[in-house]
């Protein structure tokens, strides 16, 4: 049976889903034993650590998924000179929570005599020392909310990368007739539905019931790396495409404020690995190289959402779209652009889903006998899968919505949190004043972000919008 469930409750031992095997672990109160959630878990035993350069994968593979594909018009939403600027101090600020979410974590397991410090508890710990009384009373809820926020968010990925594989499949498919061996600019194209885009979804979902059934990220690696080999064969296919760009003298420096709305949704959607800092450092063969790993991974990231954002709407200037496969010639060179990324993203699917299967799986098997644990860890996986494909196909407009759950859960997770955990972390430390200040004008820069990414997203959904451009992988209308 589990040690701790997702609601705190204690049990004898901790089911390690990793590896299949039981091990004992150790608490170092009575609060601070926790559920086996990829933030927390135990450290990989040394057959199944993961070293430098599994880890490094695993990064990039979370940092790169479907919203990289959205970067140029979240460049064209800013301008170019600002929409670029502003992608780069998003992702040093982003980089820098994630630092600051590690120091808290390692301090707190410090001051605790504990392993391991998950997201979670470090928000608890750290509301049990604050000065408020009620806040102490109710650190617990610091725990849940970030439980929550992390679900949604990893669970909101998901969903979207089950409308971008089944949305390319089908215009790779409906695409056939008119795609030739000649690479021509994109023009006028409208196609007649061959099959309706919930066949597709449903036949790619077995797949993913298969792919979620791998539990050691040791073994994921693998398919991580497979990830990234697609990943970045299509990348040099996009690249190579528009690196020839035309006099980009006529595009605007700075655009309207009120397209800028849509750019922060965008760009801080883009940057969703912050859930899988803390499982990736603790399933190190040597945890203490992560920080180096995270420094060189996250500026891998950077330099290429940039270079594409830019590159991308420098190419297409005011025709580009909601996904830069779009504006991609159809030619079968390109076409494969599409069937890579979109293996790519199958194999991301399951880093992502990683993260909450794993906060709700021991809290599920901690309600049933031994013998029904692997029986209900493997029901539990299958039906998060198919919870993200029937969001994909009962929402409309998923893109949008999915806007929304970044804008609010994601910003709270990488950018207003962390700052504010850090003023907790270290108030009774003697933390300076420049330090609260930096994590202050953090956090508001989050919330005044998620409040108007919100406002965007919700304005989107009341506008009429045409079905066949309402997800960023729809078919292209010039």
């Amino acid at each position: 049976m589990l040690k701790k469930s997702l609601l705190g409750k204690d049990y004898n031992n901790e089911l390690n889903l990793d590896n299949g095997s039981k091990s004992p672990s150790k608490s170092s109160s009575s609060n601070s034993s926790s559920s086996l959630t990829p933030e927390n878990a135990p450290p990989a035993e040394e057959d199944n650590a993961l070293s430098l350069l599994q880890t490094l994968v695993h990064l990039l593979k979370c940092n790169v998924g479907t919203g990289l594909l959205g970067l140029p018009l979240a460049i064209k939403n800013a301008g170019l000179l600002v929409g670029p600027i502003s992608l780069l101090a998003i992702g040093i600020l982003t980089v820098h929570c994630m630092v600051i979410l590690l120091n808290c974590a390692h301090h707190l397991s410090q001051r605790l005599q504990t392993t391991f410090v998950n997201y979670g508890e470090a928000t608890m710990y750290s509301l049990e020392t604050c000065p408020s009384p009620w806040l102490r009373s109710h650190s617990v809820w610091g725990r849940y909310t970030v439980s929550f926020l992390v679900i949604i968010t990893q669970l909101g990925f998901c969903s979207v990368y089950f409308m971008f594989m089944a949305d390319n499949l089908q215009q790779i498919v409906e695409e056939v007739h008119v795609t030739s061996n000649t690479c021509q600019p994109r023009k006028f194209l409208v196609l007649t539905p061959i099959l309706d885009i919930r066949i597709y979804m449903l036949t790619i979902l077995p797949f993913l019931i298969m792919l979620v059934f791998i539990r050691n990220l040791k073994v994921l690696s693998v398919f991580s790396t497979m990830a990234n080999i697609t990943t970045l064969g299509s990348m040099i296919l996009i690249f190579e495409y528009i690196i020839q760009i035309p006099d980009p003298s006529n595009l605007p420096l700075m655009a309207n404020w009120k397209t800028f709305l849509p750019f922060f949704g965008t760009a801080i959607f883009t940057f969703e690995g912050v859930g899988m800092v803390l499982p990736l450092k603790n399933q190190m063969k040597n945890p203490q190289h992560f920080p180096l790993v995270l420094y060189v991974g996250m500026s891998l990231v950077i330099f290429l959402y940039s270079c594409l954002g830019i590159l991308g709407y420098m190419k297409f200037g005011s025709d580009t779209q909601a996904s830069i496969t779009l504006n991609l010639p159809t030619c079968w060179l390109y076409q494969s652009v599409k069937l890579m990324y979109s293996v790519g993203i199958f194999f991301t699917y399951a880093l992502q889903f990683h993260v909450p299967a794993e906060i709700i799986i021991p809290f599920a098997v901690s309600q049933v006998p031994e013998n029904w644990a692997l029986f209900v860890d493997l029901s539990v996986r299958t039906a998060l899968v198919c919870l993200t494909c029937v969001s994909a196909i009962l929402i409309p407009h998923l893109d949008l919505v999915i806007s929304l759950v970044g804008s609010v859960c994601s910003s709270a997770l990488a950018l207003i949190i962390p700052p504010l955990l850090e003023i907790i972390t270290f108030y009774s430390e003697d933390i300076s004043c420049a330090t609260i200040a930096k994590d202050i004008m953090i956090s508001i820069l989050g919330f005044l972000g998620c409040i108007f990414g919100t406002y965007q997203a919700f304005y989107e959904l009341t506008q009429p919008i045409n079905h066949s451009m309402a997800n960023s992988t729809g078919v292209y209308i010039s």
